[in-house]
């Protein structure tokens, strides 16, 4: 797997090279690839929308300088910003043990046990994707796109004190949900320098391990083929 680091990148830039990493990893020509980046203020929809739950005008956004974009991942209304971790999966979901389902739960899994390193308690919410602490404060949003069984777009993790972006919107569309951070449940300012080297710590141990399973269910198969 390749791993990227691609530091603050504008909304639509980083678009352009995940698109462009998804065509070549379809195309076989490059490994599974995560990036993992922050992002200048911006709100983007999914492709089921989201407008409805924007509380501003494009004209505010603008004055303030916050992008509006619309995606081609799941989920409905997010926000990115500074001091959140980004990471784009492109990766190959195919012949994963599970598929897209699993591939969702590993993502869930990587994000649950980096803040578990933090001393902070996540967990799922049944019929909510993404990573929560207690039953309405979520700490990380999920959404992807899948294109011949490649996803892209995928996660973002609230790590810095300030999540006032959220503000402008009702959180993915859910009433009574509010934004937490590592650093608000921490009590304590984390940075995201340190929150991603332990996700892609997290991250490889996961998908690593679900890379041999996924192996040895293969040569499993072929040996009852040749039994």
């Amino acid at each position: 797997m390749n791993i990227i680091d691609l530091g603050l990148v504008g909304y639509k830039e980083a678009e352009t090279l995940q698109l462009e990493r998804l065509q070549s990893v379809m195309d076989g020509q490059t490994d599974n690839t995560l990036f993992l980046l922050e992002h200048p203020k911006v709100i983007t929809y999914g492709r089921q929308g989201g407008g409805e739950n924007l509380h501003v005008g494009k004209e505010f956004l603008a004055r303030q300088g916050i992008t509006l974009a619309q995606t081609t991942r799941g989920g409905n209304i997010t926000c990115h910003f500074p001091g959140q971790l980004v990471g784009y999966p492109i990766w190959k979901v195919e012949k994963r043990p599970g598929g897209i389902r699993a591939f969702f739960h590993d993502m869930e899994s990587t994000v649950i046990n980096t803040c578990a390193r933090f001393g902070v308690q996540t967990a799922r919410r049944k019929g909510y994707p993404g990573v929560w602490v207690d039953e309405n404060r979520k700490i990380c949003s999920m959404g992807i796109g899948v294109r011949k069984w490649v996803t892209y777009h995928g996660l973002a993790l609230n790590v810095g004190p300030d999540v006032s972006l959220f503000n402008l919107i009702t959180l993915c569309g859910i009433q009574g949900a509010s934004p937490t951070s590592l650093s608000m449940e921490a009590d304590r300012e984390i940075s995201v320098r340190d929150v991603k080297d332990v996700f892609r710590e997290e991250f490889e141990k996961t998908f690593a391990h679900t890379a041999v399973v996924a192996h040895q269910t293969a040569r499993g198969r072929e040996v009852c083929r040749n039994s």
